[in-house]
């Protein structure tokens, strides 16, 4: 006999309990795309069904979550429960060395300059990102890119532009590399160039000036998410030495 007791003790957080003790958690976050996704952690099968019965007829859809295509056992759990396959991100490791990534000598072309992190303007740099976006939009679709760097419901997108280097052509910005300070291992968020002006050599300047500097201060390693469509981005990190360390596979429920 099935004794879980699903309880929800906060807007966003649901317990599982056996014998008053906690046997699972789950929880919601809304991103800034308007999506919303689920967690859960549960210490067995029945747990899990449970707390995602109970979640899922008390949630709005379309729901979303993300799994470690390595964690077959929670893939299991997740496809049991209604998710099916939306989209597919590699996650890389990004070397920092310019001995191995082959950067040390990369410079920007004539008559573009190279902002460093905090540098940006951020008139400018939205004006930028609100055109590449649209330019993404009409080619790979934004259900391509790391979802961190999804468009905004109120489309103010660059938030915070110290975590943004540029590539600027006088007054006027050609591309951008968006980088997440997590501890020891930053997050490289989104690299973008116009369309206009892709093929350049700028996307490679903009990676060379952030890894570069990284390493002066001591930071060996990046990581990178990249949606398995994006064939350009995959090609220009393996052509400096980034090793894909795990498969993310992000699931929807309709």
């Amino acid at each position: 006999m099935d004794t879980t007791e699903i309880t929800r003790v906060a807007d966003r957080h649901w317990h599982a309990l056996e014998d008053d003790q906690v046997v699972g958690r789950g929880e919601t976050w809304r991103r800034h795309d308007g999506r919303t996704f689920l967690s859960i952690d549960a210490w067995h099968d029945s747990a899990f069904d449970r707390l995602a019965a109970t979640m899922l007829a008390e949630l709005p859809r379309p729901l979303y979550t993300l799994v470690d295509t390595a964690d077959t056992a929670l893939a299991s759990q997740w496809e049991r429960a209604g998710f099916t396959p939306a989209r597919t991100e590699h996650v890389y490791r990004v070397p920092t060395d310019p001995r191995i990534t082959g950067l040390g000598a990369a410079r920007p072309p004539e008559g573009v300059t190279i902002l460093p992190l905090g540098a940006a303007e951020k008139a400018p740099l939205r004006a930028l990102d609100r055109t590449i976006r649209a330019e993404v939009e009409g080619t790979l679709g934004w259900r391509e890119m790391p979802a961190e760097v999804l468009p905004r419901l109120d489309d103010a997108t660059v938030v915070d532009p110290t975590k943004y280097a540029v590539a600027a052509e006088g007054a006027r910005y050609a591309g951008l590399l968006r980088v997440a300070p997590v501890p020891r291992q930053p997050r490289i968020g989104l690299l973008a160039v116009r369309a206009d002006r892709q093929r350049r050599g700028i996307a490679r300047a903009l990676l060379a000036d952030v890894l570069n500097s990284l390493h002066r201060s001591g930071i060996q390693r990046a990581t990178a998410e990249i949606g398995a469509a994006n064939t350009a981005a995959a090609a220009l990190f393996d052509g400096i030495g980034a090793e894909r360390v795990g498969t993310n596979l992000e699931v929807v429920l309709h």
